[in-house]
């Protein structure tokens, strides 16, 4: 008997074909990550899942060490600026203020003369 070829034997064939090749047994993984070293019975074992378990802790704190020490680096860059805006601003402020007050005390400068003027005419 012979099977047609058709396009949707060629995508079943495609789909199942790895997994016909790959052997019987499972492979398996290791993942990193915390082991429970208790259930070894030898203690070589016990004692390499434990050095295990501490290797996974040390990277995965040289990880975040590292992670938040950019995160820390970005704030405070950010800090910086921040600071300069406000030093800015700040500057930009006084200016104002100093051309206000030079503002209010102009029209009292010119008052001034004229009322002592006023004064000793109306004696």
């Amino acid at each position: 008997m012979r099977i047609p070829i058709t396009g949707r034997n060629v995508v079943a064939l495609a789909v199942l074909l790895p997994g016909l090749l790959s052997s019987g047994k499972a492979r398996a993984q290791d993942v990193p990550g915390i082991e429970i070293c208790t259930v070894e019975k030898s203690m070589e074992r016990r004692t390499s899942c434990l050095q295990s378990n501490v290797d996974f802790l040390q990277k995965t704190i040289t990880r975040l060490t590292a992670d938040h020490q950019q995160k820390l680096d970005a704030a405070n860059r950010q800090i910086e600026s921040l600071k300069v805006a406000v030093a800015g601003l700040q500057k930009a402020v006084d200016d104002l203020q100093a051309a206000q007050k030079k503002a209010t005390e102009e029209p009292k400068k010119k008052d001034t003369p004229a009322t002592a003027k006023e004064t000793p005419a109306a004696k």
